[in-house]
C-alpha cells in the first residue's frame, strides 16, 4: 500500500484528499491512498512518518510551509530560494524485521522538500498577463506569499507587499490610495480572507479605484468567487481564483513523488 497525505492545521478546508482519491480511482491505483494528517505542531512530523509505513509523499499547507524545512534532509534549489516547502518526497519509509532481535524497525528515512506552489501560480497566471501588468500588489506576507514573489521576480514584474502592520519594505492597507492602485494593475490575494466559511470577508483595499485594466488573482479557491473577486469584477477587473493553481501544483507533486 502506497500512502500519501496532507499535513497542516486545520485541514477542514482542504481539497487534496478528494482530488487524489478521485485521481487514484480513475487511474486504477487501488493500492494508493491519500489521507489528511492534521498536525497542530510541526514537531509531530517524525512521529507521523514513523507510525505510517508506506507513506511516500506529503503535501504541506498552513501553518507549516516554512517550519517544515528544518526537518528535511534535502531541499530543492527553487524551494530554498522561495524559503517555503509544500511538497515532501519520502524515501525508504518501509518497515523491516531485525535479523537479530526479530523486532520491527524502519529503514533510514530521507525527506526531500519542494515547492510546487510557484509552478502552479506561474503556469496559471502567465496566460492572463497583459503588457500593462508591470507592477503588482501582493496582499499578505505568509508562506504562500513567498512563492508568489518568486514568480513575480522571475517574470520581471515589480511588486509591493501589503500587510496589516508596518514592516520594512512593505506598506499597510491604509497606504493604498488612487495613485498606488492605478500604478499596480495586478493585485494578488495570498491571505485566507474570503475562504469558506467566511465568505463575506475580504482584504481591505480601496476597490473603488479598480478598473478594467486590473487583474485580480486570489489564491483562495473555495468559494469559486470570493468577495475580493466579486468586488473586482463589479469594477470591470479581470479575475482568477486559485483552483487551477491547486490542480497544477497537485499534479506537479504527483510528478515529483513518482520520479
Amino acid at each position: 500500500m502506497k500512502k500519501f497525505g496532507l499535513i497542516g492545521f486545520p485541514l477542514s478546508h482542504s481539497f487534496s484528499k478528494e482530488y487524489f482519491t478521485k485521481k487514484f480511482k480513475e487511474e486504477g491505483l487501488e493500492d494508493h491512498v491519500y489521507e489528511l494528517y492534521p498536525l497542530p505542531n510541526i514537531n509531530q512530523l517524525e512521529a507521523l512518518i514513523r507510525s505510517e509505513p508506506g507513506l511516500c509523499g506529503l503535501n504541506v499547507t498552513i501553518p507549516h510551509k516554512i517550519g517544515v524545512m528544518f526537518y528535511l534532509d534535502k531541499v530543492d534549489e527553487a524551494a530554498k530560494e522561495i524559503d517555503a516547502v509544500n511538497c515532501i518526497k519520502i524515501l525508504n519509509n518501509k518497515p523491516m524485521e531485525s535479523f537479530f532481535s526479530g523486532e520491527i524497525s524502519f529503514m533510514q528515512v530521507n525527506l526531500h522538500g519542494y515547492n510546487t506552489d510557484a509552478y502552479g501560480f506561474e503556469t496559471s497566471l502567465a496566460p492572463l498577463l497583459k503588457k500593462h501588468h508591470k507592477k503588482a500588489l501582493v496582499l499578505g506576507n505568509g508562506g504562500a506569499t513567498r512563492a508568489v514573489i518568486y514568480v513575480l521576480k522571475k517574470l520581471h514584474i515589480e511588486f509591493t507587499v501589503v500587510s496589516r502592520r508596518p514592516v520594512r519594505k512593505q506598506i499597510t492597507y491604509e497606504q493604498l490610495n488612487k495613485q498606488v492602485m492605478a500604478e499596480h494593475t495586478l493585485v494578488i490575494n495570498t491571505t485566507p480572507l474570503g475562504m469558506s466559511p467566511n465568505y463575506h470577508t475580504c482584504p481591505a483595499i480601496p476597490y473603488e479605484y479598480l478598473t478594467g485594466k486590473h487583474l485580480l488573482y486570489d489564491l483562495v479557491y473555495n468559494p469559486e468567487e470570493t468577495e475580493f473577486l466579486r468586488r473586482g469584477k463589479e469594477q470591470g477587473a479581470a479575475i482568477k481564483n486559485g483552483m487551477e493553481m491547486l490542480h497544477l501544483q497537485a499534479e506537479k507533486s504527483w510528478e515529483i513523488w513518482n520520479e
